[in-house]
């Protein structure tokens, strides 16, 4: 397997929503319109996003786009997106900047099994796990 990694569908809001995790989570962000593809679409989906794709790795990324008008799409809590942080003050970075306008789900806090560990959903109504492992299992 090459890669893996979350696809995202949004409701005319793919952009701004990628712009958002580009400033929270850093990386290299491609956006490619509608009308860049050069086909048949509603006029009014000429702006919106057919593929985006923001690149922290080569083989990690979180891709995306917005769905055809009659195609809504309708967050759910199946999927969530887990960051495992290298560093307790990476977690903390990535936890308040990705709750900026979202809700809490279980306050970063420290927990039981030795992580720094907190959970939200997102402005967009994606859901996100961020974690730091202090204790990492011995190889």
């Amino acid at each position: 397997m090459k890669e893996l990694g979350p696809y995202l569908n949004f409701n005319g809001n793919c952009r701004e929503a990628m712009n958002f995790y580009k400033a929270c989570l850093g990386g290299t962000l491609t956006l490619m319109t509608f009308e860049d593809s050069k086909q048949d679409v509603p006029a009014g989906m000429k702006d919106q996003i057919m593929h985006s794709t923001l690149r922290f790795t080569e083989h990690l990324s979180i891709m995306g786009s917005d769905s055809m008008p009659d195609y809504r799409v309708e967050n759910g809590t199946s999927i969530t997106i887990s960051i495992n942080c290298e560093s307790e003050e990476l977690v903390d970075t990535y936890y308040k900047a990705l709750a900026q306008g979202g809700k809490e789900t279980m306050p970063l806090s420290d927990t039981f099994w030795g992580a720094r560990f907190g959970m939200l959903t997102d402005k967009f109504g994606i859901q996100w796990m961020v974690s730091f492992d202090r204790n990492p299992p011995q190889a």
